[in-house]
């Protein structure tokens, strides 16, 4: 009798959302490989620097390593690698850059050694990065000039579109289920997701 109720527990604590759990922790395990902040650089990033700050006065705050998130408006080669020109969008974390372009406090220029070809840039990409505050430069931008701050990445990561609507979502309803998404992103764009979802 003891046997059988030790069975019965067993039973009834394995079910269909045990094995949805455990897939889930496999499938984080496996995408483990690909961070949006390098554990190494989250160390260095300067918290108290916002963007205001940054664009107020790039030179008060020169060789500080910020986190920044945007949707890249062009790219180029030049010299050094690729030069990104990027609007500001605010990003917490991990998390993906904001959607609304409304959001923005203004653009930057973001200089990637790293870059591969600027092709693997096109408009309208989401992209967070840590860099280091290097300065300002001043381009003509429409009709006018345009005084933009200037980053050099340390760390370069590219949304996929998959990725970026599955981060985008709130995963977890309060009352209605849970979605779970996973994916991979990486520099100059190694793009893939799985998404899972279940109701209870």
């Amino acid at each position: 009798m003891r046997n059988e109720r030790a069975i019965g527990v067993h039973r009834k604590w394995w079910t269909p959302h045990c094995s949805l759990f455990i897939l889930y922790a496999l499938l984080c395990s496996a995408c483990s490989g690909v961070d949006v902040i390098p554990p190494e650089l989250e160390e260095q990033i300067d918290t108290s620097v916002s963007y205001r700050d940054i664009q107020a006065s790039p030179q008060a705050v020169q060789g500080r390593t910020v986190l920044l998130g945007g949707e890249v408006l062009g790219a180029r080669r030049v010299p050094d690698g690729v030069e990104l020109e990027i609007l500001q969008l605010p990003v917490k974390g991990e998390d993906p850059p904001a959607e609304r372009r409304t959001e923005s406090q203004g653009r930057f220029l973001a200089l990637d050694r790293g870059g591969g070809d600027p092709a693997s840039f096109p408009p309208g990409t989401k992209v967070t990065l840590v860099g280091a505050v290097t300065g300002d430069e001043t381009r003509r931008l429409d009709e006018s000039t345009y005084r933009y701050p200037t980053i050099e990445v340390k760390h370069l990561y590219v949304w996929s579109e998959e990725r970026y609507r599955e981060r985008s979502r709130p995963s977890v309803g309060l009352f209605g289920g849970m979605g779970i998404g996973f994916g991979s992103g990486g520099r100059s764009g190694s793009f893939g997701g799985v998404g899972i979802g279940t109701g209870f």
